[in-house]
């Protein structure tokens, strides 16, 4: 087996799509985990990547978690992903994207693409000109706007359950909070934590990115290796995965971890166990940023704000089941979300089942209605050609009354004929023998 089939096989994907095409300068690569509760709903990400095969790890890694992201959240959705080999900031064009749409229309609706990483609302109106399976379309036409918003407010209420759980803590005012990464979400997450009081800190590689939250928010800029190693309440990744490792969690101080992040963990088992033994809180990062995906999975039954905020909220709770299925099991927050996931999969999955079940025995009662209706119909036509022969024989029996009507009518014609003619004779009869009498007389 080749080192490519081999790299899907092991995360059970279904379909991998390689996207070429020479004349926009597309390479892009569609990751189908699984589609058992629905399409694959995931975004497209737009990132340099150094090579074909750290793009397709990533886009592996990023389309399994979105299947557990779909599953935790209850929606009926698969798991799925895109990235696009490039520079947004240079290699990006109409012509690329709406390239990249024909592809995704090809796969006719099996995968559904969204904004993520290097991609922006206005590029999802490109790549809505050439398929109708894409989400994360402005308001004005009908989709749900800037997802980031809803994925910020998700990861604060859950470094709110966290902090609750591992520390007792209800406010977070006056708390450490470390940010990794100030781009979309990690400017709207800063916003939250200034509301509520918090002291935050924080570095991004884009000096813009960090020099606004600064102004805006008076974010305190660290340097990158001296934020993992501060003493802080919570660290909140919100950038790039993987930067959760064994050389990290060696110098992390922090009781929580909890960001907007994609595969914050390097390795997840032994990352996880690690934490565990270091009695770091570490939040599942397909659970705590799954608020993007709620709010985009709205948009497919008809974007309502206020229920994607609600549904969103609802990771508070998701969470501390979580927590406290982690905590009586004495196992890893990671651990105790795969049996969640599981659960939740199983579930879904037999729901689905029944309802499949259900409209099968409906088909079959349809199938009987109508072979009955059938049958009442054929009964009815045979009724109707009763109906139709015996007014035919009524029609024939009073043709044969009239026809019998007249027979009679000229019988007494005749009858009224020979009486005419008896009276006539008699009366001729009657005048003979006037004569006679008369002659004998003479």
């Amino acid at each position: 087996m080749s080192a490519i089939f081999e790299t899907i096989s092991d995360k059970n994907h279904e379909q991998v799509v390689y996207c070429n095409d020479p004349l926009s300068g597309l390479k892009a690569i569609i990751a189908i985990h699984n589609t058992v509760l629905g399409p694959a709903l995931g975004g497209c990400r737009m990132y340099p990547y150094k090579s074909e095969d750290e793009a397709l790890v990533d886009v592996l890694r990023l389309s399994k978690g979105m299947t557990y992201k779909a599953s935790i959240s209850n929606l009926n959705l698969g798991g799925g992903k895109a990235v696009i080999i490039g520079d947004p900031n240079t290699d990006k064009s109409e012509i690329l994207l709406r390239s990249f749409g024909k592809f995704v229309q090809s796969l006719g609706g099996k995968y559904i693409t969204a904004e993520d990483v290097g991609m922006s609302v206005h590029d999802m109106e490109y790549i809505r000109m050439e398929t109708d399976h894409v989400t994360g379309i402005k308001r004005a036409m009908g989709g749900s706007g800037d997802p980031s918003i809803l994925t910020a407010l998700g990861v604060f209420v859950g470094m709110k359950a966290a902090l609750k759980k591992r520390l007792n803590i209800q406010s977070i005012k006056g708390l450490k909070i470390g940010i990794q990464g100030f781009g979309k979400v990690g400017y709207y997450l800063s916003s939250h934590l200034k509301n509520e009081g918090a002291q935050v800190f924080g570095n991004d590689i884009n000096e813009e990115a960090l020099n606004r939250v600064v102004d805006e928010f008076g974010v305190i800029p660290v340097a990158g290796d001296e934020l993992m190693s501060m003493d802080l309440d919570v660290f909140s990744p919100c950038a790039m995965g993987a930067v959760i490792n064994p050389t990290s969690i060696e110098n992390l101080k922090c009781s929580v971890i909890a960001g907007a992040a994609n595969n914050q963990l390097e390795k997840e088992d032994r990352d996880a166990k690690l934490l565990k033994e270091k009695e770091i809180m570490y939040v599942p990062d397909y659970v705590i940023n799954a608020g993007g995906l709620i709010n985009v999975a709205n948009e497919l039954q008809g974007y309502n704000k206020e229920k994607a905020k609600y549904q969103v909220e609802g990771i508070y709770y998701i969470l501390m089941r979580i927590f406290d299925y982690a905590i009586n099991n004495n196992i890893s927050t990671i651990a105790s979300n795969h049996t969640t996931l599981s659960n939740s999969i199983s579930g879904l999955s037999t729901q689905q089942t029944t309802n499949n079940t259900s409209i099968g025995t409906h088909t079959g009662q349809i199938s009987n209605l109508i072979t009955d209706v059938s049958a009442n119909t054929a009964q009815r036509n045979l009724n109707t050609s009763d109906i139709s022969s015996n007014t035919a024989q009524i029609y024939i029996n009073s043709q044969d009354i009239s026809s019998n009507d007249a027979d009679i009518a000229r019988i007494d014609a005749s009858l009224n004929k020979i009486t005419v003619d008896i009276s006539s004779n008699n009366s001729n009869i009657t005048t003979n023998l006037q004569n006679i009498i008369s002659n004998d007389n003479d």
